[in-house]
């Protein structure tokens, strides 16, 4: 059996564990099982997500068994780790639906047939908690102390305050690895770097409760070589529903990330041998641009489906090369009678997906970044007709970067 670790670790997945050699060699020499838990605090995952999603599948690939874990109970009460405000409280159809979607999304990536990987809610054991039991059982091994210190509650405490919703958080996350620990035998847990707080609670409950060894394991966030968050644009997050962030647009995002992040993304976010990883990665100047386009190529395919993937390429080379297909640009249609009364621009680029809001569309068309037909706009109440339209379209343009085909039918 290949050991997954030295793949991870060479790959650049890899940022803290709990006890390094004993998880080394049981990665080696036995099949484990190992879990990572999504909260459906949203409709769709999103790529921090997907980063988490490909540990996921090297580790599947090294015949080790997934457990995905939906966090329909955990989302009751909202995780606080990264936030600066508590988290917005969703109902229970919200979260039971948003879990759907995320299960509909990760079983594109990993393989759910018989034995191969378990997904299970914990929702299914946290909601009908008698809290006192939990208390007793759980509660008494967690020293209040030593959890203020944690990095997960730090940034809360020393601004807005905590409420003590979210101070169950860390407790009802660790109850999930014992959960799972007693269930499946799982005896790894793993998550995002911003995760580590959380896990060693984990392991450290099973080693009191069942007097067992547990490990855990965190991997890089997805972040810029300057240390910003991957993953948002003007726009908002990048999200793996289509319906959110169109293929286009996902692919458009790894086509113009900086040249120093390429190489970091090819290793973390394909499949690519990393000979070709470094090897790409190493392009200098306007070479580098070859290594964007098979990083954006190869995500978009992963995500997406290679057709998506192909369609996306050829409306960026459209655009940008003079080759490719433009049918494949993101448009909206609208009809020839709307025209006929004027649309205003703010509206149609709202429309278009350019931008969020009309706010936002305003100030694009200030700073000189809106363009119909390749020709700048500035005109504040320009409104949209008959006249814009060439051959049975409007071509929108939003910065260097965005665009949309309006077809008018």
């Amino acid at each position: 059996m290949s050991n997954v670790f030295d793949v991870l670790k060479e790959r650049g997945f890899i940022q803290q564990i709990t006890h390094e050699e004993p998880l080394k060699e049981m990665l080696e020499k036995e099949k484990v099982t190992f879990y990572i838990g999504f909260d459906p605090t949203a409709d769709s995952l999103h790529v921090g997500h997907f980063l988490q999603l490909v540990v996921m599948a090297h580790m599947q690939k090294a015949a080790h068994r997934p457990i995905v874990l939906i966090g329909g109970g955990t989302t009751m009460v909202g995780d606080p780790t990264g936030k600066t405000d508590m988290r917005k409280m969703l109902t229970r159809e919200e979260i039971a639906a948003n879990a759907e979607r995320f299960k509909q999304q990760i079983s594109k990536f990993i393989d759910f047939s018989e034995g191969k990987a378990i997904m299970v809610d914990n929702a299914d054991w946290l909601l009908d908690l008698n809290y006192v039991e939990f208390l007793r059982e759980v509660g008494i091994h967690f020293s209040v102390n030593r959890m203020l210190t944690a990095e997960c509650f730090k940034s809360r405490l020393e601004g807005k305050g905590l409420s003590f919703i979210e101070f169950n958080y860390m407790l009802m996350q660790s109850y999930d690895f014992l959960e799972l620990y007693r269930k499946y035998n799982c005896n790894i847990e793993m998550g995002g770097d911003d995760q580590w707080s959380n896990i060693l609670g984990g392991v450290d409950l099973i080693r009191r409760v069942e007097g067992k060894e547990a490990f855990g394991m965190t991997f890089t966030l997805l972040t810029t070589s300057e240390g910003k968050k991957m993953g948002k644009t003007e726009k908002g997050a990048i999200w793996l529903d289509p319906a959110k962030t169109s293929p286009y647009e996902f692919y458009q995002y790894w086509r113009n990330v900086s040249d120093a992040d390429v190489a970091k993304c090819l290793a973390l976010l394909t499949f690519l041998p990393m000979e070709e990883v470094r090897s790409l990665g190493a392009l200098k100047d306007a070479e580098i641009n070859k290594a964007k386009e098979v990083l954006a190529f190869e995500v978009t395919k992963l995500v997406h489906g290679e057709d998506e993937a192909t369609k996306a390429q050829s409306a960026a080379k459209a655009l940008f090369g003079g080759k490719g297909d433009l049918e494949n640009v993101p448009s909206i249609d609208i009809s020839a009678d709307e025209l006929v009364q004027g649309i205003k621009l703010l509206d149609l680029i709202v429309r278009a997906g350019l931008t969020p809001s009309k706010s936002e569309a305003r100030r694009a068309v200030q700073q000189g970044g809106v363009y119909v037909n390749e020709q700048k706009e500035s005109d504040l109440e320009k409104v949209i007709g008959q006249a814009d339209v060439v051959e049975g379209q409007i071509m929108l343009q939003r910065g260097k970067k965005s665009f949309c085909r309006v077809n008018v039918v």
